[in-house]
């Protein structure tokens, strides 16, 4: 018989319990055991729906406090020596400073998981390090489940990925060469598991999906060689998801496991040649459920290629699953009671993936009839999509069709641009900023809901924004920043918020996705054509530059974040989608250069995570991201300074893309990786302006304004100081007052530092350009 298997499900409950719970238990509200209580809570309510549901393979060990990359790293002992570990268990505080940095220790670096807007915490390794079994949670939940009765498929971060995601601190060393000592722990593992009783145990290997090289093959199937010998009872899964395997499938399926899972609904077309290549004794599990999307499947679209393995294999060989973990989707549906029953009918979340799973599932073993209720009604809800006329609008459609080449471009070329910009604003060498977002209190918060449901007038609700606002300016002022920014008061995220205001956009209450950590987001879903119907930014980007005669800069989210970071509609091509989004960003553009806002930034932080995983699929991708871009920050006159910012991703191998998207200024992550990123710099020269990251807001440390001043050092030896900006990370919305206050003090003062020590090597070209600025209230 086929089996109903799922790869994961989402960790942080149906209402956000778990954010709750951590970060109650970081404040010091509750203790440890409190925390494990609602955790137990939380995995017992995902196995019990998924048993219900008629999933039979429910994977354990997919739920994790803060990463899944660091629970492996925790397992395995691989913990920084700056962290202060000794040989014993990975304790909890030592695991959430390692994500969060300690007062002495800095958080370990944090970059996207594949293609994906999640993050992981990157494993630092060093030249010789040795690895012992140091957590036991995969044996934990395993036994957890047993003792409710639910029979498990416990889930573990393969080896070789675990080794690909890492980075060694010697620079050029292998990090395949940790193998041989990873393994054992392991082996370990397993054994552990095996004599708990556990069937199967799913390993994880999305680097499959990447190119790999010979060695990194041949140390595949050496690693799966040991394992599997390690434990003979146990049968072992390896999961692929994100991407198809190409070349790598011939590897993949000679693996001593018991069976390999392909993500279909990345790559359909890998399936004949699987069905073909793959031993006889082996299961294939089929990821025909859309993990990373929260449309509906159409059922009898995914029974087609569930049918023709099944014709080759026999049903007995086959699982259907999602293509890859749940963790991606939102929780469940159910909850969502204000959504359009027209367009809710079109959705699935998790709990109801697993259903469709189950539903197909129930087609394959007894043939239709024994789902035919729910595949009638999924193919009412397919029809009744399809023919809507409220995806469709043909005035967006034709706007376009029409963009020319003309439209992608500034009216001239940076450098003539930066004279005209000099001569719009004054600023000093090393201009201090942040990035766009302040602390949203839970004041702010309050309010916000408050608001939403009725119970604050709009008068009320407006005069708060303008007070909070007035209060970040002043702020700002105080403190000494040269560009300002109006702190966000009225943004519950960087892309609902917009998204709530453009035609296209269908919004949850409870979709709540992680991010990372305790960190969630609850991106907006592009159900059709997307437009502005009117401004969304200018009123208060106006108002906040009337409290200052220093410029504020107007805050926009990018078209290809937009995308990224939503559930985008899958009945066209993304390009499409994305540029109707550049044209919506490009008329809020234009209106702020309208209303004299003299600096505007359109965030693209996920334009990298966008990339397709196989490097020789990248061209077309960057082709259209770097148009949609150029479409939405064109529009303006060259004195209008056109900012970007970027964050927590590799960034190197598109350099040449990201100097193509000709932003003024590009502030980008860079303190948790320690400037890493100039390296890129130094191989292709970047020509604009740049902000390098100087401290890390995903930590609560504050640094110390020597370390600020040691990495604007750092950047001086690779950019000239008039290219250099200096600003965080990241928005500061997540960060408390009394941090944020402290960590700035730290950063505006090694600015002043730097521009002291400019002054010697930069006087004569400091001389030269300040003729051509004049006061912003001239």
């Amino acid at each position: 018989m086929t089996i109903a298997a799922n790869l994961g499900f989402p960790r942080i409950g149906a209402r956000r319990e778990l954010k709750r719970a951590v970060e109650d238990y970081w404040a010091g509200r509750i203790d440890e055991d409190a925390l494990h209580e609602t955790a137990r809570g939380l995995r017992r309510n995902a196995w019990l729906l998924q048993r219900d549901a008629g999933i039979e393979h429910i994977p354990s060990n997919d739920f994790s406090f803060y990463d899944h990359v660091l629970d492996t790293a925790a397992m395995l002992g691989a913990v920084p020596s700056r962290f202060g570990h000794d040989d014993g268990p990975v304790s909890l505080d030592t695991y959430f400073a390692m994500a969060r940095g300690a007062d002495k220790a800095p958080a370990m670096e944090m970059t996207k998981w594949f293609d994906t807007n999640y993050h992981y915490i990157v494993p630092e390794f060093e030249e010789g390090q040795t690895f012992r079994l140091s957590s036991t949670q995969h044996l934990d939940h395993c036994l957890e489940a047993k003792a409710l009765g639910i029979e498990t498929r416990p889930v573990l971060l393969g080896p070789i990925t675990f080794l690909l995601l890492g980075k060694m601190q010697e620079p050029g060393r292998d990090r395949l060469s940790l193998l041989s000592g990873i393994v054992p722990v392991y082996a370990e593992a397993l054994r552990q598991l095996s004599e708990a009783g556990a069937e199967w145990v799913q390993m994880d290997e999305p680097a499959l999906g990447l190119t790999m090289d010979n060695r990194a093959r041949a140390a595949l199937g050496q690693a799966y060689a040991a394992l599997a010998a390690s434990a003979p009872r146990l049968k072992m899964l390896v999961a692929v998801y994100f991407s198809g395997l190409r070349e790598n499938l011939r590897t993949a399926l000679a693996l001593p496991t018991a069976g390999v899972h392909l993500d279909l609904a990345r790559d359909p077309g890998q399936l004949d040649e699987a069905l073909h290549k793959l031993g006889p004794d082996k299961v294939l599990s089929l990821g025909v459920v859309d993990g990373r999307n929260v449309w509906r499947t159409d059922l009898e679209q995914a029974m087609a290629p569930l049918e023709r393995a099944a014709s080759v294999l026999g049903a007995g060989r086959l699982m259907v699953a999602p293509s890859c973990s749940l963790l991606h989707a939102p929780v469940d549906l159910e909850l969502e009671t204000e959504i359009d029953p027209e367009m809710r009918s079109w959705l699935a979340f998790a709990a109801q993936k697993v259903r469709e799973v189950s539903h197909l599932t129930q087609a394959i073993n007894g043939g239709r009839g024994q789902a035919a209720a729910a595949f009638a009604d999924n193919a009412k809800a397919m029809a009744a999509r399809r023919s809507s006329p409220r995806i469709h609008d043909p005035a967006v459609k034709e706007r376009a069709a029409s963009v020319t080449p003309q439209m992608l471009a500034r009216n001239s070329a940076f450098g003539v641009r930066r004279e005209a910009q000099r001569g719009a604003v004054e600023l000093p060498l090393y201009p201090t900023t942040t990035v766009g977002s302040f602390p949203q209190t839970s004041e702010i918060r309050r309010i916000r809901a408050a608001y939403r449901r009725g119970g604050a007038s709009e008068r009320r609700y407006r005069e708060f924004l303008r007070s909070e606002i007035r209060r970040v300016i002043r702020f700002q002022e105080e403190l000494g920043l040269d560009v300002l920014v109006h702190g966000e008061p009225e943004r519950n995220d960087m892309v609902e918020y917009f998204g709530e205001q453009m035609n296209g956009f269908l919004h949850t209450s409870n979709g709540w996705v992680q991010s990372y950590g305790s960190r969630c987001v609850k991106p907006p879903v592009i159900f059709g054509d997307v437009s502005r119907p009117h401004p969304i930014t200018v009123r208060w980007a106006k108002y906040a530059q009337s409290l200052s005669e220093k410029p504020v800069k107007g805050m926009l989210t990018g078209p290809v974040t937009m995308l990224q970071w939503s559930f985008v509609r899958d009945d066209q091509p993304r390009s499409e989608t994305c540029r109707q989004l550049a044209l919506a960003i490009r008329d809020e553009v234009i209106d702020l250069e309208r209303a004299k806002i003299r600096i505007i930034q359109i965030d693209e932080p996920a334009i990298r995570e966008g990339l397709p995983l196989r490097q020789e699929d990248w061209d077309e991708y960057l082709t259209w991201a770097v148009e949609s871009f150029r479409l939405a920050s064109s529009g303006v006159a060259d004195h209008t300074q056109i900012h970007t910012h970027m964050c927590y991703a590799a960034y190197g191998e598109i350099i040449d893309s990201i100097a193509a998207l000709d932003a003024d200024v590009i502030s980008m992550e860079a303190a948790r990786s320690s400037m890493e990123l100039l390296g890129a710099f130094k191989e292709s020269p970047y020509p604009n302006h740049i902000g390098p990251g100087v401290y890390d807001i995903h930590s609560p440390r504050v640094p110390p304004t020597d370390e600020i001043g040691g990495l604007l050092s750092r950047a001086a030896e690779v950019l000239s100081d008039d290219q250099l900006w200096v600003n965080p990370d990241c928005g500061l919305k997540t960060r408390g007052w009394a941090e944020v206050e402290a960590s700035l003090k730290h950063m505006i003062a090694a600015a002043k530092r730097a521009r002291r020590a400019a002054r010697p090597r930069s006087r004569k070209s400091a001389a030269k350009a300040a003729p051509r600025r004049r006061s912003a209230t001239a």
